[in-house]
């Protein structure tokens, strides 16, 4: 037992040693946190800049033009009474739509003579254009309402039916979960969560890689013997150490006042069958790729684009089925979805069994992998000798 301490600390002063690697495991999940936090720390878009055409100037648009200054998500940069150098002015104002109210459009309003509101929107940027065009749907929406409301009350229609004769039905819509779809509650857990797989298998892919680079391989074999030793002795200091990058982002949520507080004690130990799992990623190819510079690049192909093959943002089913088997043997994927449904959705332990199980299926196999190619280079080792 003392032999085995006496290796860990070792592990730690390797770990140590190395000060690019100490700084990407422990700077990276902190500079990425606060960075992030602050990035998305307003949580939802709002004073997105739009121009309004108003070739009607009347007390109609006018009104419209006042539900648009009213609306969080918008900001009138510009009032235009022509659509002359209409382009160049929405690039120079970054306007994220354009709203032409044609002219007579009152006078066409009251004589039900339909006229038509044009907006261009800018998808160059699809959040930006989602929320300005949403907006200016709810804004104008409204004004048809009204408009329709009124006509019915010059028209005679009591009061107490004008509701009931304008909509034939209501429609009701409750959110749930991220009610203020707050765009930080949904990315921002999920790109540190990628982070922390980032510096695990970055941390890892050195592990077996620099004792083969260094030739100390064989020293430490003689050290410790046993094959489950070996892989505890590299795995241990990232488990420790990734509690305390958990903690950290612990106190993150606190700081930025998210209110994450339902089910952390089981997604911690979630958190940890997610560390275990990608450990053995990390350590297995170690094993398999004897280069610490092959052994980086190789577990940083897995690692990029595995936020965006998570199903985090963009819907796993949506994903060719190539691409959705390729997701699930990547550990990320499966924490965020147990992420989503203790932290976002607050379900219950139970309902995150499937995502439990395949993250243990992809550390097991990985272990047991690791385990002969750790078994094999050991006996290679010992025949040199």
């Amino acid at each position: 037992m003392q032999n085995f301490f006496s290796l860990l600390k070792r592990e730690f002063r390797l770990f140590w040693s190395n000060k690019v690697l100490r700084l990407l495991f422990i700077g990276a999940p902190i500079l990425y946190g606060v960075l992030l936090g602050y990035v998305y720390g307003k949580g939802k878009v709002t004073d997105l800049p739009i121009i309004i055409v108003d070739q009607d100037r009347s007390e109609l648009s006018s009104k419209a033009i006042q539900m648009f200054e009213d609306n969080e998500v918008l900001s009138i940069a510009s009032i235009l009474y022509d659509q002359n150098n209409l382009s160049q002015i929405a690039i120079q104002k970054e306007a994220t739509c354009v709203v032409i109210i044609p002219k007579d459009f009152e006078k066409m309003t009251l004589t039900k003579k339909y006229p038509e509101i044009t907006t261009i929107v800018n998808t160059s940027n699809v959040l930006t254009a989602n929320y300005a065009s949403t907006a200016i749907q709810v804004c104008l929406g409204t004004l048809k309402a009204g408009v329709q409301i009124e006509t019915l009350r010059k028209q005679g229609v009591p009061e107490n039916l004008l509701a009931s004769q304008y909509e034939p039905f209501k429609t009701t819509f409750i959110k749930k979960y991220n009610r203020s779809t707050n765009y930080m509650y949904f990315l921002w857990p999920g790109v540190l969560a990628t982070v922390l797989q980032q510096v695990l298998l970055l941390g890892l892919a050195l592990s077996f890689a620099s004792e083969f680079e260094n030739g100390t391989f064989k020293d430490l074999v003689k050290r410790c013997p046993s094959i489950l030793n070996l892989l505890a002795v590299k795995i241990i200091p990232y488990m420790i150490m990734s509690f305390g990058i958990w903690i950290i982002y612990w106190l993150f949520t606190l700081w930025f006042r998210l209110p994450f507080y339902e089910n952390l004690l089981p997604l911690t130990f979630i958190a940890g069958i997610f560390v275990l799992s990608v450990s053995f990623i990390g350590i297995l190819v170690s094993i398999l790729v004897p280069s610490q510079l092959k052994a980086t690049e190789i577990l940083m192909v897995i690692a990029t684009p595995s936020f965006i093959l998570s199903g985090f943002t963009w819907p796993l089913s949506q994903m060719p089925q190539a691409v959705q088997a390729i997701a699930n043997v990547i550990p990320l994927t499966h924490f965020l979805k147990a992420f989503r449904i203790l932290i976002i959705e607050n379900g219950s332990f139970s309902q995150t069994t499937k995502p439990i199980w395949n993250m243990i299926i992809i550390g097991i196999v990985c272990f047991i992998a690791a385990f002969i190619a750790l078994h094999f280079k050991k006996k290679s080792v010992l025949k040199q000798a």
